[in-house]
């Protein structure tokens, strides 16, 4: 009886997600749909292999577990 590869971890992107957007997150570590609301949305863009449609089903999967991305706020400064 063989066993699955100890290293790889279950992710819980939708099922649409193309492999090299796949691939991408799992290069970066990313695993969840939580660590993505860590996230913001340029950050994601950044990796090789996400383009719009993969931003795209990973916002609309993380808007139906009540998750966005984190927001991109230059203008906040901690005095204000």
């Amino acid at each position: 009886m063989r066993n699955p590869p100890q290293n790889q971890e279950q992710d819980d992107f939708p099922t649409g997600l193309a492999q090299p957007a796949r691939r991408a997150l799992a290069n970066a570590g990313i695993h969840r749909l939580e660590q993505l609301s860590q996230m913001t949305q340029a950050d994601v863009k950044k990796l090789h292999g996400i383009g719009p449609n993969a931003l795209a089903l990973l916002g609309n999967a993380m808007a139906a577990r009540g998750l966005s991305f984190k927001q991109d706020n230059p203008e906040y400064t901690a005095g204000d």
